[in-house]
């Protein structure tokens, strides 16, 4: 009897398979590299059949080192990159490349948006204007006309591949419910496609894929996919989910008032709910679709993973080897546990190329408070807590939508939960207990999950992810600290303010200079 399911995840920069048994256990994983191409400042792409190609190269590693028979695996769900976007041609192939998230060539075409539909967004689509599907179709409409006439539907990474694995024709494309926050095209609240939205942003809803639940069965392998990844033509494929929720379903965030952490590139704060609410004022929060029935998702994020490897050259002089899964973060890190709590009266702005959310991308980073008694372990231990400190402010804002939420403990995942000093200041900064997981790989194990529940192997996906989340240590907030931390991060705004009014001025002076050299 098939009983193995098969999770896979396509990453920036790398995809990832693993086959589970349906307890969680991992039986065997493979990964491959699916490289970025940079065409110039702020242009990135990616060659969408890269990542089919490598989908079913990690399969195929997969089955070859569990040495298991094909139809053994009994389902596959795949996850991915959430607000890039690709065409898909009248017959079922690319017509564009893949347009990445990190591409911000249609900064033009958000600054429109933003002025003339930004409440819309929010208000309906749930997402705070940012650099996501609509500003990005737009781009194509206006700068790639031949391309966007010849595309029949618009689809994620994770969609896309599924539907080549599937031999799905385009009007059998899909996108799952876990998206449509990052569309800006979309009623969130419904779950349908918004004919506000779409009027408004002249985007033809005709070229927009069907919405289907995470554990939908989308179609099966084909006899060529079975081939290339060593699978049982007929292999039943799930519609999978986006990365992030693929993430908090594998970490066993399934319930109102569990937080989710990811400390990897993105520094990213999850927050668990049963309502949707979008943060029309702030715009700090993004309320997203969570895998299990009912689940809403607060979320914000800045750029946090990279401050590390950032300081190790700034400190040391050296290549930046403080990577989240090298020797040179965990000494880094360690370093801040000699440092006291406030880092003796020293605050760091975290936003070296601006803010994220709330969007201000003019602000720049800082140190406040230096003076001449502070070493490299206040220096360090500012960075850190400043993340901490963001993290706070998108919990205020969650209270500000909910004055009844509250928080009661919460999961750290990716590299930056390694480290034991970073998990504590996050604890006592938010009042929040965080539980350090045994299980790294998430994504993967969530896009299982799903694959598991579309088939019957799952009955309950709140209760297996549960089951299969096994906390390997745990951060308890100290209230001495978390009433310091408070007053500090009441500075921490301040500070934010204050680069905030300064750093627009000190760009163009920069930028100035430039011109005259």
């Amino acid at each position: 009897m098939a009983e193995l399911l098969c999770g896979v995840d396509l990453g920036t920069t790398g995809t990832r398979a693993v086959l589970y048994r349906v307890d969680g256990t991992p039986v065997a994983e493979a990964s491959r590299d699916t490289p970025l191409r940079w065409q110039g400042p702020g242009r990135v792409d990616q060659d969408p059949d890269d990542f089919v190609a490598a989908a079913l190269e990690a399969i195929a590693d997969c089955v070859r080192r569990a040495e298991v028979p094909p139809g053994d695996v009994a389902a596959i769900g795949v996850s991915g990159q959430m607000a890039g976007i690709l065409g898909m041609g009248a017959d079922g192939t690319a017509s564009t490349p893949y347009d990445s998230w990190l591409d911000i060539r249609c900064a033009g075409e958000l600054a429109e948006l933003d002025r003339a539909h930004g409440d819309a967004l929010v208000r309906v689509g749930g997402c705070p204007p940012m650099v996501n599907h609509a500003p990005k179709l737009r781009w194509w409409r206006r700068h790639r006309r031949e391309a966007f006439d010849a595309t029949v539907r618009w689809v994620m990474p994770a969609g896309y591949v599924a539907s080549r694995l599937a031999g799905l024709r385009p009007d059998e494309a899909f996108i799952d419910v876990t998206y449509l926050h990052f569309t800006g095209l979309a009623d969130a609240r419904a779950g349908a496609w918004s004919e506000e939205l779409c009027a408004a942003l002249e985007v033809p809803m005709a070229r927009l894929p069907r919405i289907v639940e995470p554990a939908t069965v989308v179609g099966a392998l084909t006899a060529e996919a079975a081939d290339a990844s060593g699978l049982s033509r007929g292999t039943p494929i799930a519609a999978g989910l986006g990365d992030t929720a693929a993430s908090a379903l594998g970490a066993g965030i399934v319930r109102p008032g569990q937080l989710l952490d990811v400390a990897g590139t993105a520094a990213v704060l999850a927050v668990s709910t049963d309502r949707f609410v979008p943060d029309e004022r702030s715009r700090t929060l993004i309320a997203m679709r969570g895998a299990v029935a009912g689940q809403w998702i607060w979320l914000s994020f800045l750029s946090g993973g990279s401050l590390l490897p950032w300081l190790s050259e700034v400190l040391a002089g050296g290549a930046g080897g403080a990577g989240a899964d090298g020797e040179g973060f965990a000494s880094l890190t360690a370093e801040a546990a000699g440092a006291p709590v406030g880092s003796a009266g020293l605050v760091f702005v975290p936003h070296l190329d601006g803010r994220l959310l709330p969007s201000d991308a003019a602000l720049r980073g800082a140190w406040l408070g230096l003076h001449r008694d502070h070493r490299r372990p206040h220096l360090v231990r500012a960075v850190l807590e400043s993340v901490a400190y963001e993290y706070a402010g998108y919990l205020r804002a969650v209270t500000a939508l909910d004055p009844s939420y509250a928080a009661t403990a919460g999961h750290v995942v990716g590299g930056g939960a390694r480290s034991a000093v970073w998990n504590a200041i996050k604890a006592s900064v938010l009042g929040v207990p965080l539980h350090g997981l045994v299980r790294e790989e998430l994504t993967c194990w969530g896009a299982a999950l799903v694959a598991g529940a579309a088939v019957g192997l799952v009955d309950d996906l709140a209760a297996a992810a549960t089951a299969g989340t096994v906390v390997a240590r745990r951060y308890e907030p100290v209230p001495l600290e978390h009433a310091t931390y408070r007053e500090y991060e009441s500075v921490y705004r301040d500070a934010v303010s204050a680069a905030a009014s300064v750093s627009g001025r000190l760009s163009a002076l920069a930028a100035e200079g430039e011109v005259r050299e």
